[in-house]
């Protein structure tokens, strides 16, 4: 018994040292070889300082910004996930009726043309990105709160384009557009 009971604690010890340090310090150094900005976490820098990263979303809720994904979890990283209410949930509608009505009577659209990716919290609670013809519902509130003039209105219309990600290999995912990005270079348009 004692034997089986020893080779246990040194198999235990082996697989501790091996898949707890061996193997993490292995992929670390691979990965920050190979991909260095995505392994250290795709931070975005402005003027020195971190404001945030290319794969977490952040609250929006200026006129003068473009409006993130409704996030169940406040954008908070840690607890990421969805509200998990059901589709007879009152929580639910509620917070659904809300996020459509504040999207609607701020960027001028009808309750119909409102998209659901504005209204409905993601299963992460945490996306960066929305779609390209979202962000274009919100031009006209964004040059209105900035007293932008028709071309600078243009120019940004032309951001939105540049600064468009199309599906990876042209398959995977959809057509989308990271907001912090673009309100980074909103933030430039003089």
């Amino acid at each position: 018994m004692k034997t089986q009971t020893i080779i246990a604690l040194k198999f235990l010890a082996i697989m501790t040292v091996l898949t707890g340090i061996i193997y993490p310090l292995f992929v670390t150094t691979i990965s920050r070889s190979i991909f260095p900005y995505q392994s250290k976490g795709s931070l975005i820098v402005k003027d020195g300082k971190i404001i945030g990263s290319e794969l977490i979303g952040q609250k929006f809720d200026s006129t003068i910004y473009f409006w993130s994904r409704p996030s169940a979890v406040d954008y908070n990283p840690l607890p990421s996930g969805g509200s998990n209410y059901g589709p007879t949930s009152v929580k639910l509608q509620k917070f659904v009726n809300d996020k459509r009505h504040a999207f609607d009577s701020a960027n001028y659209v009808t309750a119909s043309a409102t998209p659901s990716e504005m209204i409905t919290a993601s299963a992460s609670g945490l996306d960066p990105h929305i779609s390209p013809s979202t962000a274009y519902m919100q031009v006209e509130r964004v040059s209105k709160s900035r007293g932008f003039s028709e071309k600078q209105k243009t120019e940004l219309k032309n951001l939105i384009a540049q600064l468009s990600e199309y599906p990876q290999f042209h398959l995977f995912g959809e057509d989308r557009i990271n907001v912090l990005k673009l309100n980074i270079e909103l933030d430039k348009i003089k």
